[in-house]
């Protein structure tokens, strides 16, 4: 994954409610910031713990802020729907969402690792 964000690998229905519903959570919290902008900025000051970030938006979205999170070696998660990622947090799509709170990513990183995938399981990379 050294270009950027490739082609997700699906967690199952179940995990992907989870994680949803806790970024969701965080939204109302504002423990989170949404869009390509505000993570690059926040990955900037260091406060995004991890990142979800839709593989189905634009080259140039995905090149404003994967190589921010990587040179900041923020955690990332690649989600396969800007609509799904922005339907969690109240927008029609968003790109990509930083998580800044540490309690709300480890939530979400263990249930990403402890999913059990239908056949496949997600990509998290550093």
């Amino acid at each position: 994954m050294s270009d950027g964000v490739g082609e997700p690998l699906p967690l199952d229905d179940v995990t992907r409610r989870k994680v949803l519903g806790l970024v969701g959570l965080g939204a109302r919290g504002r423990l989170v910031v949404i869009g390509v902008e505000q993570v690059r900025i926040a990955a900037q000051k260091g406060t995004v713990q991890m990142a979800l970030v839709a593989s189905d938006v634009s080259r140039h979205s995905l090149d404003k802020v994967v190589p921010v999170l990587k040179a900041r070696r923020v955690e990332m998660v690649e989600w396969p729907s800007a609509a799904e990622l922005g339907g969690a947090v109240g927008r029609e799509t968003t790109a990509a969402i930083g998580i800044v709170d540490q309690a709300l990513a480890r939530g979400i990183r263990g249930a990403v690792a402890g999913a059990t995938p239908a056949g496949d399981a997600t990509r998290v990379s550093r």
